[in-house]
């Protein structure tokens, strides 16, 4: 029985990793920011905002407001203490919260082993009641503590996603500036191996006057036939270096 048992265990935990590896690889397309919907921002044009079509932001709230189900007033804090929520608080108004996170945390695992304790020898007593009271009310204090993190993972969020701008920024600034001197390397390289003296055939030099008396001769229309009129000008350059 103990094998079948361990075999299903480790049956399961494989199981959970090929869904959570799954869960993932779907995950990694997914923006943490995603755009708002495309009917919105599409109304945002220039020509929208020079003409003032573009639609008004929503006025702010100025009472009362309800979210998930949960009614709040415009001037609460978006932390809430909790006092006002109906909860004893089991810390000090001033503690460090790495170190009431880690007691929240032991005293969470303490009160569990007591529940089940209770469960095996006693699980009809009112003990079992007060335990899970006990546990609801530790959760909401870990879930509080977390909360009043928020801001502080707001404000490192950004500095770690400007940081991240500024160095893709700075590595593309540096690729042109590489590829720019490449550029002006090649450049200066094709100058300096270019012959000093050119000399011409003189017979691709055709006069001005000659090819003027031709189009005279010929009837040639520069104003009426221009594309036909330059396809005649080069046959006749053709024909004069012939």
């Amino acid at each position: 029985m103990l094998g079948i048992a361990i075999r299903c265990i480790q049956h399961s935990k494989t199981t959970m990793l090929e869904h959570g590896s799954e869960a993932m690889a779907e995950n990694q397309g997914v923006s943490a920011f995603p755009l708002p919907p495309s009917k919105y921002f599409n109304m945002y044009t220039d020509e929208n905002v020079k003409r003032g079509r573009v639609p008004l932001p929503p006025p702010p709230i100025q009472d009362t407001y309800t979210m998930f189900g949960a009614h709040f007033n415009a001037d609460d804090a978006i932390i809430r203490p909790l006092e006002s929520q109906g909860f004893r608080r089991l810390h000090p108004q001033n503690y460090d919260h790495k170190r009431e996170l880690k007691k929240l945390n032991h005293s969470i695992l303490v009160n569990f082993l007591d529940l089940i304790d209770i469960l095996i020898k006693a699980p009809d007593s009112t003990k079992r009641t007060e335990k899970l009271e006990d546990l609801n009310l530790l959760f909401i204090h870990m879930h509080h503590l977390i909360n009043e993190f928020r801001p502080h993972q707001a404000r490192e969020t950004l500095r770690v996603m400007m940081e991240r701008q500024k160095k893709e920024r700075a590595q593309i600034s540096k690729n042109f500036e590489t590829h720019l001197n490449k550029v002006k390397e090649l450049i200066q390289t094709s100058l300096q191996s270019l012959p000093e003296d050119f000399s011409f055939d003189s017979k691709s030099l055709v006069k001005t006057e000659l090819l003027q008396a031709s189009q005279h001769h010929n009837g040639y229309d520069m104003e009426t036939e221009p594309c036909d009129q330059l396809d005649r000008m080069m046959c006749d350059i053709v024909d004069g270096m012939g």
